[in-house]
């Protein structure tokens, strides 16, 4: 997905051409889901798993918006970044915990943030539904279909408000592109698109254990490296389908307005098989939608060439969506270069830390030739996210995903696995 620097100028041009007469315009421009301080002060929060996704969150709160008051994290190190993280921001320490239900009873929180292991979400979450507190969680949902149906389930009888991690949905590129290009019916009849993830690595975390004698069993963790590298084994994680494809199949189901039906899949420990790891290294998954649609999904651990992106192939011009920062719009049967829109957030700054979503380029990289290319800060994304959330709580706005539309991704992503496991089509359900 390489352009030259003069079809990125055409293409930001062409695009925003394409784009001038919808909501489009001012979705490019935000720079947040919430603007000044909250009616009512901002929410009292906690949070609850303080490894990288749990910090880009923290980084991105907005202190009008939300004030944090706890940490809850079972590995001593994490509370440390933490804490540097609201000194950074020139916020007051936050209280620390190693046992969530504690601070549950301890504190006087509205609303709890949650980034724990996956296999935790489930119990996380609905504890803190029935204790009247409102939740963020990140995604996936929960890591079998029964957790994520008792999570929506929960959050409908408490009446307490519960948003999924997804950050796309409070990205101005997506919505944009949403609003402009998918509604507007510029691509035509859309029947096929691609999701790729690809990376060059293990996926695996190297740090030493808080201190000699760390023990996390009590917490079901037979060893550091499980829980450190929690992704790595099925009991925990629903591996690169719960933590990369969800993501990308949450916006395939956006801009078809459907979810899949079933689901094809292959893949395996290839390239790392000589590490202590059980989900795979190569994922493979055909993803069936109603109307002949289909969302094809690889992600793969041995070549980074194509990194990540969303593609839509319609009858009358191609949308892809690169990095979570970059939108192409391609004219089917013209021999115009394509185009491309890129989104700067002024003021914004790099993420200091990297996470399963990106890496941590995010204030931009080099094009060859040495020329700097823009980018849309991720952050910005997971700052309205966040105040979006907030602001749900506190004067009722709208939430962007929601667990009616993350179940959607949930699920298929998890009969995903299924698939390649039993080397079947798994109707989703």
């Amino acid at each position: 997905m390489n352009l030259t620097p003069e079809q990125q100028e055409l293409g930001r041009r062409n695009f925003l051409k394409a784009v001038a007469t919808t909501p489009a315009v001012a979705a490019l421009a935000a720079a947040a889901a919430v603007k000044g301080p909250l009616r009512g002060g901002p929410v009292r929060v906690g949070f609850v798993g303080l490894g990288g996704q749990g910090r880009v969150l923290l980084s991105a709160t907005d202190p009008a918006h939300a004030q944090v008051k706890a940490f809850c994290d079972i590995n001593p190190s994490r509370l440390k970044k933490a804490d540097e993280v609201l000194a950074k921001a020139g916020q007051p320490p936050a209280k620390h915990y190693d046992d969530w239900k504690q601070m549950l009873q301890s504190e006087d929180l509205e609303a709890v943030i949650l980034a724990p292991p996956l296999w935790l979400h489930a119990e996380i979450t609905t504890a803190c539904l029935e204790a009247g507190k409102h939740v963020l969680c990140e995604k996936m949902m929960a890591w079998d279909g029964d957790g994520c149906r008792r999570m929506l389930e929960t959050a409908k009888k408490t009446g307490k408000i519960l948003e999924i991690g997804y950050q796309r949905f409070y990205n101005p590129v997506y919505q944009a592109a949403y609003s402009g290009i998918i509604k507007a019916g510029t691509l035509g009849d859309v029947f096929h698109a691609r999701l790729a993830w690809h990376r060059n690595g293990p996926w695996r975390r190297k740090e030493e254990p808080p201190s000699p004698d760390f023990d996390p069993s009590r917490w079901g963790y037979p060893t550091f490296d499980h829980l450190l590298n929690w992704r790595l084994f099925w009991k925990y994680s629903q591996g690169l389908s719960a933590e990369l494809a969800s993501h990308q199949v949450n916006i395939s189901n956006w801009f078809f307005g459907a979810v899949p039906e079933a689901v094809l899949g292959s893949g395996g420990v290839y390239r790392y098989t000589h590490e202590a790891r059980e989900v795979p290294d190569h994922v493979y998954a055909t993803f069936e939608y109603s109307g002949g649609r289909t969302a094809v999904f690889s992600s793969i651990e041995s070549n980074e060439f194509d990194h990540y992106y969303e593609a839509f192939y319609g009858t009358k011009g191609t949308l892809i969506l690169q990095g979570e920062a970059e939108a192409y719009l391609f004219s089917e049967g013209s021999d115009k270069a394509p185009t491309t829109v890129e989104v700067t957030a002024k003021g914004a700054g790099p993420v200091s830390e990297a996470s399963e979503s990106r890496a941590a380029d995010a204030a931009g990289r080099r094009a060859a030739g040495g020329i700097a290319e823009p980018r849309l800060d991720r952050l910005v994304s997971y700052r309205n996210e966040v105040s979006g959330f907030c602001a749900a709580v506190r004067t009722g706005q709208p939430l962007l995903c929601g667990p009616d539309k993350a179940i959607g991704s949930a699920l298929a992503c998890i009969a995903s696995n299924q698939a390649m496991e039993k080397k079947a089509r798994i109707t989703v359900a």
